[in-house]
C-alpha cells in the first residue's frame, strides 16, 4: 500500500528542465510567465487535494496567495489543518509571516535550511532570494512585518 509523495514547487528547477528539454528534443515545459506558473501551481494543489487518498503533499511555496489557496482547498474538502499528508514549507528566514501564521492555525509547517558545500548552497540561496523578490508586493510587506516583529520583541523585553 503505497502513496505518491509530491513536493510541489514553482520555479526551482527551470534551468535544469529547459536544458533537459533541449537535450531530449521536446518542448520547453516552463510556463510562459508568472501568471501562468501561478495558475498551474494552484491547479497542481487542487489535483493533489482531490487525490489525497493516493498522494501526500509537500507544498514548497513562499507565495502568500498559493498558501492561502491551499488552506481554502483543505477547508472546502473538510481536511483538518494537521492532516499528516499535507505540509507547508518555506526557506528558513524567508516568508516567516506565512510560516508562523500557518503554524499558529494548526497547519503542518516546515522551515528548510539548505546544507552543503558553499559553492552549491550560495547560488541556490541567491536564486531563491531572486524568485522571492519577484512576488509582487510581498518583499516590501515582509520587511515591514519584520520591523514590526522586532519592535514587538523589544517592547516585551523592557
Amino acid at each position: 500500500n503505497y502513496q505518491l509523495g509530491v513536493k510541489l514547487v514553482r520555479g526551482a528547477y527551470m534551468e535544469k528542465e529547459r536544458e533537459r528539454a533541449q537535450t531530449l528534443g521536446y518542448q520547453d515545459p516552463i510556463q510562459i510567465d508568472k501568471d501562468a506558473a501561478d495558475e498551474y501551481f494552484n491547479k497542481g494543489l487542487k489535483f493533489c487535494i482531490e487525490h489525497l487518498n493516493k498522494i501526500a503533499l509537500f507544498c514548497g511555496s513562499h507565495n502568500e496567495y498559493s498558501n492561502r489557496y491551499l488552506t481554502e482547498l483543505m477547508g472546502n474538502y473538510n481536511i483538518r489543518p494537521d492532516d499528516p499528508r499535507i505540509f507547508f514549507s518555506q526557506l528558513y528566514g524567508m516568508s516567516d509571516n506565512i510560516s508562523f501564521n500557518l503554524s499558529n492555525a494548526g497547519y503542518n509547517v516546515i522551515k528548510y535550511l539548505p546544507y552543503g558545500p558553499v559553492n552549491d548552497v550560495i547560488p541556490y540561496l541567491f536564486r531563491r532570494a531572486e524568485e522571492n523578490t519577484s512576488i509582487a508586493g510581498q518583499s516590501s510587506r515582509e520587511y515591514v512585518l519584520i520591523k514590526k516583529e522586532l519592535a514587538r520583541r523589544r517592547a516585551n523585553t523592557t
